[in-house]
């Protein structure tokens, strides 16, 4: 039976790819908070739900077996499963500098990227852990911070913005909205700090 857009495999053997790939529960993390940030923005811009959330899910595949080829080792594996061109294309231009990011779907990729790490950054030093307690204030102040999350480039996470069409602002909350869905899979939700 095909899948909801086109994809070659269900969610479930998706994670069982990403987890074959990625033995990093702090990689995992990332991956599922970078799916849910694009199932968001694929509600908003009424694109295909499916295909966004699963090449968040799959775009840092190959990140932690070969570092020095990613993500094409990643990409490789995923056209040899049959993943449409759309996913390929979107994680090749999220981290290959000589790919254009042409589609939506490339530039909402690379947008989410980098800020939902930054944000998992900003919820950890809370006291409480919480994503559901970050704003958009408390995200500025640490983008001011230039000795906190140093390898984030904080012009690229409102230049990626803008290329998206997106106020940065508006960005950076429905991120927020989409990570606090996933609280407790991205263990941003209180539980650890509280010894739970």
């Amino acid at each position: 039976m095909p899948h909801p857009d086109g994809l070659p495999e269900s969610r479930e053997d998706a994670i069982e790819l990403l987890r074959t790939y990625t033995e990093s529960p702090q990689l995992v993390k990332h991956a599922l908070a970078v799916e849910a940030a694009l199932a968001a923005y694929a509600g908003h811009f009424h694109a295909p739900g499916e295909l966004w959330a699963r090449t968040g899910l799959l775009h840092d595949l190959d990140y932690e077996r070969w570092p020095e080829e990613h993500p094409h080792r990643g990409v490789a594996l995923l056209a040899e499963r049959g993943y449409p061109e759309a996913v390929l294309h979107a994680i090749r231009a999220h981290a290959d500098g000589t790919v254009p990011r042409e589609s939506l779907l490339d530039r909402a990729l690379f947008a989410v990227d980098e800020l939902t790490g930054f944000l998992a950054a900003v919820a950890l030093v809370r006291p409480d852990r919480r994503i559901d307690q970050v704003t958009f204030g408390s995200v500025r102040k640490k983008m001011k911070d230039k000795s906190f999350a140093r390898g984030v480039d904080r012009e690229d996470l409102e230049r990626s913005a803008q290329e998206l069409g997106v106020p940065f602002q508006e960005h950076v909350e429905r991120v927020i909205g989409a990570m606090r869905g996933i609280a407790s899979e991205l263990e941003l939700d209180g539980r650890a700090a509280s010894g739970r």
